[in-house]
């Protein structure tokens, strides 16, 4: 995979009216991964509104609100992979501008569906769009900045994530406190079409120049097992229990199906990913640090929406803006973290970022209904920070150690594992949480005269669901409301430990396998493709 220095190509690999405009490029790049990631992010705090009856919401039933989510996360997970692929091949911009559109086209009709199951559908349409957006994204990136410059490109990149997942909350509480609920969805028209026009203008074409046959087994066996995995994932944690044979089965069924693609890819003479790139160790520790980093992310991310409106009483706007101080310390520390990493090293900036990761989740547990805010905010600000400095260097050892051609194919492998470690977070912390509140408040809801078998289940689902049955039972109900509070809150305290736990192992597989400072350095040009590759590439840039 690695190339001597002498054979490294001349310093200038990017044409040089691609250069002069490239800042131009990442703020339309930008621009299309913030809308993505908000079209996502911004329906948490509109489930409540949406569980509402006609017509102030489709009276969608938890189940479906959980699909809702989830139908755009299995559908973009699945497709990931594939759409980096098909960048590679046939353009990134090319396939950058067809994702942007199905999102817009999907953002519309979702704004518009008259039921849940038509929402699902067409959140699934939105996930189908995202997920050719964002590994096109970065691999456009990779492909019109100089590697030098890469590393603050990527900070940038990475900061607007963070910015688009803690925004998505205040946006969408806006929103809702002026319109109905499908203007969450209907804001992104206009900004789709103005990233559209800015795409065909701006935004230069880049490819593989040379991207062999094609691999349709390999392809399908991708989509097949990612789909069923996290399919499994998901039914998991909304049934709170992984040994159901739907769920196992599925999840099994998608493992095997990935080890048959990664069987398959090791023998194919042109493989749709070369598997061969996991025996980098930089590659690999990247890779799972990420997933072990958005498992804890969007587990704490998922609940704290809980806390904050079911245990605390703010509302979707006061909640969103308390989670800023996540989105500035991104926002702030993720552009700059390469001077950290130039200094002290990919491997010493990681681990410490995983540790800080891992004593922020733990910190979560210090929270009660009357906890201080300053607490939560300096816990919201320390955990932005870390995953700064995890982020970026993590995507930068990924990117730079494949060569330019395959940039699409490594960012669909860069995010499919961020959004394989998230769907983890959320199914297996969702599922510890859902287990543990039951066991608390079970007792309880036994207690409360007249409630049905099938009221008291429901009940136990989740403290937003106990407190609907709570208000439906009038002054009786007003003896749940303390043991749902008190049970959300130890169950929380346990969910956070695990979560830490994982952060941990973050912080270990970052220790143990990532390039020091000086390995860095001495492998930079690693994994690059013959001179000659890379200015066909850099010229294939040139297009539009």
């Amino acid at each position: 995979m690695a190339t001597p220095d002498t054979a490294a190509p001349p310093p200038r690999k990017v044409p040089e009216a691609v250069h002069r405009r490239r800042w131009a490029v990442l703020a339309v790049l930008l621009c299309s991964l913030l809308v993505v990631v908000l079209g996502n992010s911004v329906l948490n705090v509109a489930m409540k509104t949406i569980a509402a009856p006609a017509p102030e919401g489709l009276g969608a039933t938890q189940s479906e609100l959980e699909w809702a989510i989830n139908a755009y996360t299995l559908v973009f997970a699945g497709m990931l992979f594939t759409a980096g692929l098909l960048g590679d091949r046939w353009g990134r911009r090319r396939v950058l501008i067809f994702g942007m559109a199905v999102f817009g086209v999907g953002s519309a009709l979702a704004s518009m569906a008259g039921s849940p199951e038509e929402l699902i559908a067409f959140r699934a349409l939105m996930g189908f769009g995202g997920a050719f957006v964002m590994p096109s994204t970065l691999a456009i990136i990779v492909n019109v900045f100089e590697r030098e410059e890469q590393p603050k490109a990527i900070g940038i990149w990475a900061g607007a994530v963070g910015l688009a997942i803690a925004i998505g909350p205040i946006t969408g509480g806006l929103l809702l406190s002026h319109f109905w609920w499908g203007s969450v969805f209907l804001i992104n028209i206009p900004i789709v079409t103005a990233v559209l026009i800015a795409m065909v203008v701006l935004v230069p074409d880049s490819k593989n120049p040379r991207p062999g046959r094609l691999d349709p087994l390999g392809v399908l066996l991708s989509v097949v097992g990612l789909v069923l995995l996290v399919y499994g994932i998901i039914k998991g944690g909304q049934l709170a229990d992984f040994t159901v044979p739907e769920v196992y089965g599925t999840a099994g069924g998608g493992l095997l199906v990935l080890v048959l693609f990664v069987l398959h890819e090791r023998r194919s003479s042109h493989p749709a990913m070369d598997v061969r790139y996991f025996r980098n160790p930089a590659f690999s520790a990247a890779v799972a640090s990420l997933a072990l980093v958005f498992f804890g992310l969007m587990g704490v991310t998922f609940f704290m929406v809980f806390y904050l409106q079911s245990a605390r009483g703010f509302t979707p706007l006061q909640s969103g803006l308390l989670m800023l101080p996540l989105a500035a310390a991104q926002m702030i520390f993720a552009p700059r973290t390469r001077i950290v990493v130039e200094r002290f090293g990919a491997r010493a900036v990681c681990t410490g970022g995983m540790v800080v990761m891992a004593a922020t989740m733990a910190g979560y547990a210090l929270l009660d209904t009357d906890t201080p805010l300053w607490v939560l905010e300096v816990l919201f600000l320390f955990q932005g920070a870390a995953m700064a400095h995890i982020t970026p260097p993590a995507t930068v050892s990924i990117m730079q150690s494949l060569p330019r051609e395959k940039a699409g194919s490594g960012s669909a492998v860069n995010n499919t594992f961020r959004q394989i470690g998230g769907a983890l977070g959320v199914a297996v912390l969702g599922s510890v949480l859902s287990t543990v509140y039951r066991d608390g408040v079970s007792d309880r809801l036994a207690a409360v005269p007249g409630l049905s078998e099938e009221a008291r289940h429901t009940a136990g689902e989740s403290i937003e669901a106990t407190l609907t049955v709570a208000r439906g039972l009038g002054p009786a109900g007003r003896e749940l409301v303390g043991p749902a509070h008190d049970a959300f809150i130890h169950a929380m305290h346990v969910t956070v430990l695990g979560a830490s736990a994982f952060a941990l192992l973050g912080a270990l597989v970052a220790v143990l396998f990532l390039p020091a400072k000086g390995a860095a350095r001495a492998t930079a040009g690693a994994a690059g493709p013959a001179p000659r590759a890379r200015q066909t590439e850099a010229e294939s840039g040139a297009e539009g």
